[in-house]
């Protein structure tokens, strides 16, 4: 301030010496330091300021902001990670059906105990095969009933076909044959064909009984039920599963009916004489393409599809390779060999046939 004054005082003898010149540019020159002195002491204090009232920009928004205005841009995304997945989705366990989770595991579980135990113990097959049945009664995925029948099936060598009865059994026993005793009246009693009773028992011949001999008898009717989805035949004695066979069923336009069917009474014939539909020819069991193969179970139908309706059977075949095919005319053909066996199982009036789709 001093060297203003003193400068204002030179001016002062410069102006009144008549120096107009000299008076000018020394007034410039005062103007231009204390303008250059200001801004010095003032600067730091408006960078303070701004560091506080305004946060520095990044490299891309402070070279955008140099040419032009800053436009906003939306929040980014919070990056997803493949391996850090959120703790919430992380640790809530997976949502199983119950209906899927429990039963299937328990049956699951319920099968392979049972077949531990018959394994490990030969003489439970009884109590084995009635735990299996009834979980095939119940509720099952169709790779437990495949397995569950699998295991039946080989049950049904020992508890049924087998030459003896086990203990406990209430579906085959041990009759000790009784004087004036006959096969066949004996088979009717317990509604089954003598024939599977000569058979289970090795017998040659059905008159040839001896008193005192003990039989393996099964307490009947056996029946069956055909799945026409799978061309499946399910053998059952009373409500208890046996085993399955592969049969043919009718082609399309002559599709096996559905419905409730019997045996006929006087309806199980061995290779008789039949004549085609379609073309009249009579067939007689010694023609070299007789169609019917080995036996001729007749049915009759009793509700469904199949109420009132006859001329339909089970019977064997000469063409092997439509079994597990739609190929017959309404009939359930079965190979040669199981459809003796059928034969031999199906007793008329008693056993039903069930046709399902």
């Amino acid at each position: 301030m001093a060297r203003l004054w003193s400068g204002f005082k030179t001016v002062r003898r410069e102006v009144r010496g008549g120096g107009v010149f000299v008076v000018l540019t020394v007034v410039l020159f005062g103007s231009v330091v204390f303008l250059l002195f200001r801004g010095h002491s003032s600067a730091p204090q408006e960078a303070a300021a701004g560091e506080v009232s305004r946060p520095a920009l990044p490299a891309d928004d402070a070279a955008q902001s140099a040419s032009g205005p800053v436009v906003e841009a939306p929040p980014a995304p919070a990056p997803v990670s493949d391996a850090a997945p959120p703790v919430a989705l992380a640790s809530a366990p997976a949502v199983v059906p119950a209906e899927a989770a429990g039963p299937a595991s328990e049956t699951d579980a319920a099968i392979t105990d049972a077949v531990h135990l018959v394994r490990s113990q030969p003489g439970e097959v009884i109590r084995v095969r009635d735990q299996l049945n009834k979980l095939l009664q119940g509720r099952t995925t169709p790779p437990q009933r495949q397995k569950i029948k699998e295991e039946m099936a080989k049950l049904s060598q020992d508890w049924l076909f087998g030459p003896a009865a086990f203990p406990g059994d209430m579906l085959c026993d041990t009759y000790t044959v009784k004087s004036g005793d006959v096969l066949y009246i004996l088979g009717r009693r317990m509604k089954v064909p003598y024939e599977i009773l000569m058979q289970i028992n090795n017998i040659a011949r059905a008159r040839a009984l001896q008193a005192g001999r003990p039989l393996k008898v099964m307490h009947g009717p056996f029946h069956a039920k055909v799945d026409r989805s799978t061309f499946t035949l399910d053998l059952y004695l009373q409500d208890t599963y046996v085993r399955s066979f592969k049969v043919g069923l009718g082609k399309p336009g002559y599709e096996t009916p559905t419905g409730l069917w019997r045996v006929q009474e006087h309806g199980k014939l061995v290779q008789p004489p039949w004549t085609d539909p379609d073309t009249g020819r009579l067939y007689k069991s010694s023609d070299p393409d007789y169609p019917l193969g080995s036996r001729w179970i007749g049915l009759e139908g009793l509700d469904g599809m199949a109420k009132g309706r006859t001329g339909f059977a089970i019977h064997g075949t000469k063409d092997p390779e439509q079994i597990g095919a739609a190929g017959s005319r309404g009939c359930i053909r079965m190979y040669n060999g199981d459809v003796i066996l059928m034969y031999n199982l199906l007793i008329p009036i008693y056993s039903q046939v069930e046709v399902l789709d």
